[in-house]
């Protein structure tokens, strides 16, 4: 990897804020984070791509001090006054917004949102200091995988200006299936973790591995494991931004059947 050039990751972000409430089925993950973050060497700025925000254009968050967006319901009070005071990144969200405009798309910079609980959860374990400037990147309303793809490309100048880009999303993702222990089995949902694992190797082209992704149904039980793709779709957008770097499973939780990837690093 050149020197300064930033990974891109593929995290888990747990359910709602568990992982930040030593929730026993999250300590795996959040162990595994919380030790990545000590092992990542410090980014310039932070790019967040969360399965939680949908627009019908790219949007950026571009405050200067974005406020947290608590988007759950039914945890405990502390989830509610949890902190992440980080910098925003306006002047780089207009960069990349010139970026993208440029890609053909029409983005839009919001100075209203705050960052959702796929942004606040997964820094805190990564990089609780919250001392590097963040924003927040969406997805767009539609779920076309190979448009997905397209916005990682057009974003990855980035990682030459090391910034950090975080796909924050979940391998797995069936609502029911977190309550029904009969509804999916261990070997189903590993048997649709190694289809991507499988899609990311060097054996492929880049524009093999981007057809597989794009047709990611074929994976076995796609829809399944993704009744709504939303929290598969920011490793689209990682994938595009890594433009061919190599990927590497980091992690692979056997009990919440969750995995982190890791391109160019």
């Amino acid at each position: 990897m050149p020197p300064n050039q930033a990974p891109v990751l593929y995290l888990p972000h747990g359910g709602g804020p568990l992982p930040l409430l030593n929730d026993p089925n999250h300590h795996t993950l959040t162990q595994f984070i919380t030790g990545l973050g000590h092992k990542l060497a410090t980014p310039a700025a932070i790019l967040v791509i969360s399965a939680h925000w949908e627009t019908s254009q790219p949007a950026l968050t571009a405050a200067d001090n974005p406020a947290l967006l608590f988007d759950y319901s039914g945890f405990p009070a502390q989830s509610y006054q949890l902190s992440y005071p980080a910098p925003g990144a306006p002047k780089l969200a207009a960069q990349i917004a010139e970026k993208l405009q440029q890609a053909g798309f029409s983005p839009q910079l919001n100075t209203s949102r705050g960052w959702d609980h796929g942004v606040f959860v997964p820094l805190l374990m990564l990089r609780p200091q919250a001392d590097i400037p963040v924003l927040q990147l969406s997805l767009l309303k539609g779920l076309d995988p190979a448009t997905h793809i397209a916005l990682g490309e057009a974003i990855s100048f980035l990682r030459q200006q090391n910034v950090l880009i975080i796909g924050s999303g979940m391998s797995f993702h069936n609502m029911q299936a977190f309550f029904r222990q009969d509804l999916v089995s261990d070997a189903q949902v590993e048997a649709f973790n190694q289809y991507f694992i499988d899609s990311l190797q060097p054996q492929y082209s880049y524009a093999e591995q981007a057809k597989r992704l794009i047709n990611w149904q074929q994976a076995p039980d796609a829809r399944l494991m993704h009744p709504r793709e939303e929290h598969l779709l920011p490793l689209h957008v990682c994938f595009g931004a890594a433009k061919g770097s190599t990927a590497n499973v980091l992690f692979n939780d056997t009990v919440l059947h969750k995995a982190v990837l890791a391109f160019g690093w």
